[in-house]
């Protein structure tokens, strides 16, 4: 079966995470041990250079996406909560509504 010709679209793929350290150690590996003349040595701490960008990228976007889901989470719980300052809910008036008397010393967020 005829190899299929691959589109510039697939070439130019960005890698994993895992796919970029694996080849950012795959250069390290060869610089270290390997006497490259200096033009491929250059080349290597290009491309090196290049996988570390996407790989911090991809880290800091986990990073974001993980604190995002920690800020929601804790949105979520902290309506239902009252134990974490100690407080009790304010006392309801006779009409059903909250007492207003003191509400200098509440803290409102909406």
């Amino acid at each position: 079966m005829p190899r299929r010709k691959s589109t510039a679209a697939e070439e130019t793929v960005a890698p994993s995470f895992e796919e970029a350290l694996a080849g950012l150690e795959s250069i390290v590996e060869s610089m270290e041990h390997e006497q490259l003349p200096l033009e491929d040595l250059v080349a290597c701490y290009e491309k090196g250079s290049a996988l570390l960008d996407r790989c911090e990228s991809i880290l800091q976007s986990a990073r974001d996406r993980i604190e995002l889901i920690t800020l929601r989470n804790s949105n979520e719980t902290e309506p239902h909560s009252s134990s974490r300052t100690g407080d009790s809910p304010a006392p309801a008036s006779p009409s059903g509504a909250p007492d207003d008397s003191d509400d200098d010393n509440d803290i409102r967020l909406f």
